[in-house]
């Protein structure tokens, strides 16, 4: 196994999209990621991008490329991803004021997590909630 080197994720899902420029659209102004990389095939089409969040990143593209990912990915989907957040409702507020559909207000778990889910135009399931997997406690 890989070792983790200090603020490098080691773990980094990756979705591919009918309309990845919208994706990323969604992803930063609605949902808070930071856009850190976004490569451009000569027609536009979003070969690969990296998108940020606390220590956490998401690598997206879009569907109907060439290769051997683009073929095993076909079809696939959708995905869930949870992301780790100091401030559930202010998230959700914001999630809210750019027209994420939201599938779950935030809700405090028998857990201990407060959490909320919404689901993005192409049908991944993004989950944002105060749990931290692997803290103590």
């Amino acid at each position: 196994m890989a070792e983790a080197t200090a603020g490098v994720p080691t773990v980094c899902p990756t979705i591919l999209y009918d309309d990845a420029k919208a994706a990323i659209k969604t992803l930063t102004q609605g949902l808070g990621f930071t856009e850190e990389a976004v490569y451009e095939g000569e027609d536009g089409t979003v070969m690969h991008a990296e998108l940020s969040c606390g220590n956490g990143r998401v690598m997206l593209g879009s569907r109907g490329r060439e290769g051997l990912f683009a073929k095993a990915m076909q079809g696939a989907g959708p995905a869930g991803v949870y992301v780790v957040v100091d401030d559930v409702d202010a998230h959700h507020a914001r999630a809210v004021e750019h027209g994420v559909e939201i599938l779950m207000a935030p809700t405090d778990q028998d857990y201990g997590s407060r959490d909320y889910m919404a689901r993005d135009a192409e049908g991944n399931v993004w989950s944002f909630g105060t749990y931290a997997p692997g803290s103590a406690g």
